[in-house]
């Protein structure tokens, strides 16, 4: 009989209410083994080799993308590619984290011999402490749980999400202890948003030709067709090297709505914002982005230590 709407959403709350209850467990279970294996990691001199068969091996794949992300060097090693012939990827100065919920993989219990004749520190995440993987780790770390949210009680998935949060709590902790930045997370990931944020100039993407800018004489008419033409949403008011004040696409429609038949009589200076806000060329997006956000503006002008204009700045120039 096919299940009912209330039945499938009933199974999957029930899944993730069983994931739940095994991460509580974990987090209560969390202690000195814990800390040996932060220790080992935080004192190796070479890199984390992570590795593990099936869903355990995914995981892995995961958790060694984060520790590498996050200041640990570290890698994936496929145990049954190990055993024929990778091994050799192993230096003698590195650590090695294994993960089998059941301890009794055969392609991870091959690679042991070699793990500790080649004199590495071996760090075990498994659910049974008293299984083979256990026994001959340096440090265990228990992710027991008392049973799979599958509905068979069969296929990983209260185990699997247990590894992947203690391979977090592992990375996180390892942050904390080696006093990981915000401007270290960058240098790792200069191709994303945070990496862009923190590591380029706002000179890098300020736009610096064709500026609109005007005089003070500027009519309505010619402020109007400037900030058309101009394609920033606004004018920026100059005397000579001196910046005047800007004006917006917006102080236009409110201008409109105040001045209504006299808004043809009115100049750019009559609405302009006096003392704009400026910013350095060599100061960080991330810098531009919180003035911008702090004053609730879109645009700041780009000024020399003389406070002659050298661009323009968007939010969305940072946002890209």
């Amino acid at each position: 009989m096919k299940p009912t709407s209330e039945e499938l959403l009933l199974t999957a709350r029930n899944t993730i209410h069983a994931e739940a209850e095994a991460l509580a467990t974990l987090e209560h279970s969390l202690g000195e083994e814990f800390l040996r294996a932060v220790d080992i990691i935080l004192n190796c001199r070479g890199k984390l080799i992570v590795t593990g068969m099936g869903k355990s091996g995914h995981i892995a794949c995961k958790i060694a993308a984060t520790l590498a992300s996050t200041g640990t060097p570290s890698f994936f090693l496929h145990p049954a590619e190990a055993f024929h012939g990778d091994l050799g990827m192993i230096s003698k100065e590195d650590v090695v984290l294994a993960l089998s919920y059941s301890g009794e993989t055969d392609e991870i219990l091959k690679i042991i011999p070699f793990v500790h004749e080649n004199g590495n520190k071996l760090i075990a995440m498994t659910g049974k402490s008293h299984s083979s993987l256990a026994r001959n780790a340096d440090v265990h770390l228990d992710i027991m749980v008392r049973e799979e949210a599958c509905i068979l009680r069969l296929a990983p998935t209260s185990s699997t999400t247990a590894q992947l949060a203690m391979g977090d709590a592992l990375a996180t902790a390892l942050m904390r202890a080696r006093n990981f930045t915000a401007m270290d997370f960058a240098r790792l990931h200069p191709g994303g948003s945070l990496g862009r944020r923190l590591l380029m100039t706002v000179g890098h993407v300020m736009r610096k030709e064709d500026l609109p800018v005007v005089t003070p004489e500027c009519t309505a008419t010619e402020m109007i067709h400037r900030i058309s033409k101009g394609g920033l949403g606004l004018i920026v008011i100059c005397d000579g090297d001196e910046i005047l004040g800007i004006v917006t696409d917006g102080d236009v429609r409110r201008a409109m709505e105040r001045y209504r038949a006299e808004f043809f009589n009115i100049k750019a200076m009559d609405i302009a914002t006096r003392s704009p806000k400026c910013i350095a060329a060599s100061q960080k997006l991330i810098e531009a982005e919180k003035l911008m956000t702090e004053k609730k503006i879109n645009s700041l002008l780009v000024t020399s230590a003389e406070g002659k204009l050298e661009g323009v700045i968007q939010l969305y120039d940072i946002k890209l």
